[in-house]
């Protein structure tokens, strides 16, 4: 009868942390509070797969001198800090959040000209190009060539005051994909009208059309060297 009673207590504590740790999840991802406190997290909030991409992604800090010239600031020049496996702590950054205060500590910390701008790029490549070679070759037919999509993320000026904010890349996509859909279109000529925030930055995406500066230039100089 005690290894009963065992059992019960131990069904009874199994049922009660599972449930708490469910609802620990539900209030994590409702009230947005403590969703990346752990990579554990990632197996208790609801949402684990909601922002699942078929692109992957990768971050890059150019500054502009004021001479012209242009330096890449990420990765610093004293190495990279791998947080999980081989990738650069940066690119664990999908909304390019943190970019700007890395490149600041980069630029603090080292002997360089006068900043006048500071450019956060973003790489898109579709992931299916991660495959390894005898895999894409089992899966497709034709040869294995990726295409990189790069375009500004954010500017700021020397001093790390907003010039440019635009969105990321599957945004800016599916905001292409809505303006150039005649159905959706006739949609939005016949229904009500509406408000959409953060209406300036959608007009803003149309600077991604433009060529960046750098691309003019026929190479980087190198990054700041550090003291």
């Amino acid at each position: 009868q005690g290894g009963y009673r065992m059992k019960r207590w131990l069904t009874h504590l199994t049922i009660v942390g599972y449930l708490s740790v469910l609802g620990w999840g539900i209030v994590s991802h409702s009230m947005k509070f403590g969703t990346h406190i752990h990579p554990t997290m990632y197996f208790v909030v609801w949402d684990m797969f909601c922002g699942w991409s078929s692109y992957s992604t990768r971050n890059q800090v150019i500054v502009e001198g004021e001479s012209g010239k242009f330096y890449e600031v990420l990765p610093p020049p004293w190495g990279n800090m791998q947080t999980f496996g081989d990738l650069d702590r940066r690119h664990y950054d999908p909304y390019q959040s943190f970019c700007m205060s890395m490149s600041q500590n980069v630029l603090k910390h080292t002997d360089h000209e006068p900043i006048a701008r500071i450019f956060v790029l973003e790489e898109a490549w579709a992931k299916k190009y991660n495959l390894p070679d005898p895999l894409w070759d089992a899966r497709y037919e034709e040869p294995k060539d990726p295409h990189r999509y790069r375009h500004v993320r954010f500017v700021f000026s020397g001093d790390g005051i907003p010039l440019q904010l635009n969105d990321n890349w599957l945004s800016y996509q599916n905001q292409l994909i809505m303006g150039e859909n005649p159905r959706l279109q006739a949609d939005f000529r016949k229904t009500r009208p509406f408000i959409t925030v953060g209406s300036s930055e959608m007009e803003q995406d149309m600077l991604f059309q433009q060529s960046a500066p750098w691309q003019n230039q026929p190479h980087l100089i190198g990054s700041p060297s550090a003291h």
